[in-house]
């Protein structure tokens, strides 16, 4: 199915972290029939992407004044930027708030509820929705979600919900990230992720 070897392959990540993956990545592909090379490939080059090659599995919102206009200018149109800037929590607060299942900026929903994962699972609605596939109560989510094997099941469960199946099927690695991303941030990574894994996997 996958082996350390090729996981290796796959991401320039240190060995000691890829470790605690390959389990969890194994089962997952095991539940939600990721089980050919194009689909092992389209989730280990979608997955690269989103969390920098298993580095990081929860979304940093440490942003400067003007990058945030850039990043998310319609919640900073009425706002001074400078206020929230390199504060991570008040600016999940602000950007996620009164969407996704979340409560308004003072709730702390945002922050609570941020992305998380090895495919950044973001709101209250989605953490819920986890929950209850999973049998696990809601506030014990996030937690799990910064864990390996919680990263790479929310991952599988959010691929296995957006049928993603069938995009890596076709080998569309854009119609793939417009189903994670809503749009195409970082497609030409995520095609040159899929181009080596694929050689990869074989």
């Amino acid at each position: 199915m996958l082996t350390m070897e090729q996981l290796s392959r796959c991401f320039e990540t240190d060995k000691s972290i890829l470790e605690k993956y390959l389990v969890p990545l194994i089962k997952c592909f095991d539940r939600f029939e990721i089980n050919t090379s194009e689909r092992i490939a389209m989730f280990l080059a979608q997955v690269g992407h989103e969390s920098a090659g298993l580095k990081t599995v929860k979304e940093n919102l440490n942003y400067s004044a003007e990058r945030l206009i850039q990043v998310f200018p319609k919640y900073f149109r009425n706002v001074s930027a400078t206020s929230y800037a390199r504060n991570p929590e008040k600016i999940a607060n602000r950007v996620y708030a009164n969407r996704m299942g979340n409560g308004p900026e003072e709730s702390g929903d945002g922050w609570k509820y941020r992305g998380r994962g090895a495919i950044q699972l973001t709101g209250k609605d989605n953490y819920g929705r986890f929950a209850k596939s999973m049998g696990m109560k809601l506030e014990d989510v996030p937690a799990y979600l910064e864990t390996p094997e919680g990263a790479i099941m929310s991952a599988g469960w959010f691929w296995d919900v957006n049928k993603l199946n069938e995009s890596a099927d076709a080998e569309d690695v854009e119609a793939s990230t417009r189903k994670i991303n809503g749009g195409v941030n970082g497609l030409d990574d995520r095609k040159k992720h899929y181009k080596k894994i694929r050689s990869i996997i074989g």
